[in-house]
């Protein structure tokens, strides 16, 4: 799976200290490399993960290589992207979508 340097990518071993323990809030797409519409989303959370560095955590999780992680969170379709803060899950989304449109839904769900 394509990624930028400032996009993390996690196991189901490093999903709680990177994920759960962290402060402030994380993005975690569960995505698969078989999945077109995650490649072509990985571009738009890599440009999410620079231009609010420091105010938001973009990690990627592949479901085939933690599928005990994507249980816990019924992640049932890839691309599914969750919203943490603090730990805690804010809102899950569905399917890929523009980078506008991803940016409007997690402004909704941090407030």
């Amino acid at each position: 799976m394509l990624a930028s340097s400032d996009v993390l990518h996690l196991t189901d071993d490093r999903f709680e200290g990177d994920v759960l323990l962290a402060p402030g809030l994380v993005l975690v797409e569960f995505t698969a490399t078989w999945c077109p519409p995650c490649r072509q989303l990985a571009p738009v959370l890599a440009d999410l993960a620079r231009e609010r560095s420091g105010a938001l955590r973009v990690v990627v999780l592949d479901v085939d290589e933690a599928p005990l992680t994507a249980a816990r969170y019924g992640v049932l379709a890839a691309p599914t992207m969750i919203l943490f803060r603090d730990g805690e899950p804010l809102g899950k989304l569905v399917g890929a979508r523009s980078g506008r449109r991803l940016r409007e839904e997690l402004d909704r769900m941090a407030v």
